[in-house]
């Protein structure tokens, strides 16, 4: 993943401490196995994790799976702080082929942040108060997760 600004590394073992979010989360992830692809219940669990993760660190998670059109998506967006932070998830079950997070190559980031530019259009916020920044999930067990803050922007004014 090429990365345009300066970023700082967060790696955490994550434990689940809330037994009914764990509960929940099972459940959805049982139903989401027998209608989606591998692939796509994989990326489900990666994101309901990253949702868990960024509450307990502080964020308020606003919206998931933001799309403005066909070809562009927002896993995650949230707010710390007075920052719009869209947050691109990517989960795999090892890391044998390498890190989740060099799957974002310039392309997707591309399509990140025009329906970025669609969501602080559509809420009024400027683009100087949004960040985006990338969480890499193996389930591994425990399960491994690294949180890219800024990890990439595009025109941004830091």
């Amino acid at each position: 993943m090429a990365l345009g600004s300066d970023k700082r590394k967060i790696t955490r073992n994550i434990k689940p401490g809330q037994l009914i979010w764990k509960l929940a989360d099972s459940i959805r992830q049982k139903k989401q196995r027998q209608t989606l692809s591998k692939d796509a219940a994989l990326g489900r669990r990666g994101e309901d994790f990253a949702h868990r993760y960024l509450e307990r660190a502080g964020f308020k998670v606003v919206a998931r799976n933001y799309r403005p059109g066909a070809d562009s998506e927002i896993d995650i967006v949230a707010l710390e702080n007075e920052i719009l932070v869209f947050v691109e998830v990517k989960s795999r079950q090892s890391a044998e082929f390498g890190s989740p997070d060099r799957a974002i190559d310039r392309e997707k980031q591309k399509h990140i942040i025009r329906a970025a530019r669609s969501y602080v259009t559509r809420a009024g916020i400027g683009w100087d108060h949004v960040r985006f920044d990338v969480i890499s999930i193996v389930f591994t067990n425990p399960p491994m997760l690294e949180h890219f803050r800024d990890a990439f922007f595009d025109g941004r004014v830091i």
